[in-house]
């Protein structure tokens, strides 16, 4: 007898959905029958961790949600950190996912029992059984601190995006950023608006394209709750063109260079609208193709650098002291508080976000790393009964983490159903099948930017330590959604 049916790692948006598909095949009728565990103090995942200045989805709001649960109520087309996080907390009332949910629980690893075909999951509050055991851990929560020597001698005040200080006051102060990604892209121009002054340093630049977000107006959203079909016409028209700008471009390079090329082509109009200093429009302009790097959406960065108080500096850092920065000339920039927007550590810390031991003692960490990074569907591995990782490699599809998600939980629906008319309690992707996925999604992988574009000086989270792009599913979401209603189901071994 174990203490769960199902442990669900994660109380994000993708452990909610695996929830929300198991509640829709009958489990967790008793509150313990799903037990979702949480490392944090409240669910949301990333929008709960995250509440830096400028917070907000860089995907349009009708978009970037659940098909099925759609928000009329979005303020804004780029919905802010809060309404993400108000639209979580209505998810999981509405499904009835909180009694499910323990909070300040960390798990520190998990082992599969072959003799009791069960899952053996070490928390921080103790030990826990399950048949069934789901990663959904994320991997924009675990913040990465910059390899720079001195970093922690920094006597000012210090605060990475991640573990953003509310009660931060930067009004007036010298303030020093280091890092240009997806996030410093949000919070640069939030911060210039206080800062006395501010020093960006800037590694890798980014690519950015404008902005076309607006407060959603009140006779919209009442469109949007008494007609759902104009919302539905909305996200299909925002998806689609995300598709063409962002997906085709990318993933489909060697097909549609052009498509890439015009993406390439609108970010740079963009900065030259926005920047005339010929060398600052340089300084700002990435030198590796569209794509290698998640690119965003922003009207505002741009424009920041060229306010008088606002300086960008492309020297690397050679250290820090505790009072400034010192880039690698040798000059010295002193700042009062340093804030770094230096992404999260994805390779090291997730990918299993803990310990996963599978069957014969197969540790997952070191199986992806010695042997290269997959997961049948981007769901399932070998050698591991009973167990899927959501966040996994070839999972991502599309541009909008909701599509990844709706494609996963349709395969939990489909296997899970599977599982139940064969009155079987163990299922296992059998290693043809594992093997078969990897062989297409590499061949599928000499289509994209990352074989056939110029990748080596983008710096990307895409990539793994070991130099692989893994994280993408190198296909078209129609395809994920299709696959995804096709796969064989006799791919899995049931017992």
């Amino acid at each position: 007898m174990t203490d769960h049916d199902v442990i669900i790692v994660g109380a994000g948006f993708g452990g909610m959905g695996a929830a929300i598909s198991l509640k829709r095949l009958g489990y967790g009728a008793a509150t313990r029958s799903i037990a979702i565990l949480e490392r944090e103090d409240d669910l949301g995942g990333t929008w709960h961790v995250n509440h830096y200045p400028g917070l907000a989805v860089d995907i349009a709001s009708v978009t970037y949600s659940y098909s099925f649960e759609p928000n009329p109520w979005w303020e804004h087309w780029f919905a802010r950190g809060h309404e993400l996080k108000r639209y979580a907390e209505h998810v999981a009332d509405t499904y009835d996912l909180r009694r499910h949910m323990e909070f300040g629980v960390r798990v520190e690893g998990a082992r599969w029992d072959e003799d009791e075909r069960h899952w053996v999951v070490s928390t921080s509050a103790g030990t826990r059984t399950a048949t069934y055991l789901m990663t959904a851990t994320g991997f924009l929560s675990q913040p990465r601190l910059p390899d720079i020597e001195g970093v922690h001698d920094f006597a000012g005040t210090v605060i990475h995006t991640a573990q953003w200080d509310d009660s931060a006051d930067l009004t007036g102060k010298t303030v020093a950023v280091i890092g240009t990604g997806a996030t410093a892209v949000q919070l640069i121009p939030q911060i210039a608006r206080q800062a006395a002054a501010m020093t960006v340093y800037q590694r890798t630049p980014i690519w950015v394209t404008p902005k076309a977000d607006f407060r959603i107006p009140r006779a919209v959203q009442y469109l949007f709750a008494a007609q759902p079909w104009t919302q539905r016409l909305a996200r299909r028209l925002n998806s689609t063109w995300l598709e063409t700008l962002m997906v085709t471009g990318v993933l489909h390079y060697k097909q549609a260079r052009l498509f890439n090329q015009g993406a390439a082509a609108l970010a740079k109009a963009h900065l030259r609208r926005q920047v005339a200093d010929p060398e600052l429009r340089r300084k700002l302009t990435p030198d590796y193709s569209f794509g290698c790097k998640r690119p965003t959406f922003s009207n505002d960065y741009y424009p920041t650098f060229t306010r008088p108080h606002v300086t960008l500096e492309t020297t690397p850092i050679r250290n820090i002291t505790s009072t400034g920065v010192v880039t690698g000339d040798g000059r010295e920039t002193e700042a009062d508080v340093l804030v770094l927007a230096t992404g999260f550590n994805l390779w090291d810390t997730n990918f299993p976000a803990f310990e996963v031991i599978g069957r014969d003692g197969r540790n997952l960490g070191k199986l992806w790393r010695e042997q290269g990074y997959h997961a049948y569907e981007g769901v399932t591995v070998a050698g591991f009964p009973n167990f899927v990782t959501l966040n996994s490699p070839y999972s991502y599809s599309g541009l909008s983490y909701f599509m990844t998600i709706e494609v996963q939980m349709r395969h939990l629906e489909r296997l899970f159903g599977e599982l139940q008319q064969r009155g079987a309690h163990t299922f296992e992707i059998s290693e043809r099948a594992d093997q078969e996925f990897l062989a297409h999604m590499l061949e599928r992988m000499d289509d994209t930017v990352f074989v056939q574009g110029s990748c080596a000086t983008a710096r990307s989270y895409y990539y793994t330590n070991e130099g692989d792009a893994v994280l993408l599913r190198p296909t078209s979401s129609a395809h994920a959604r299709r696959a995804v209603e096709a796969f064989p189901l006799d791919d899995y071994v049931y017992a």
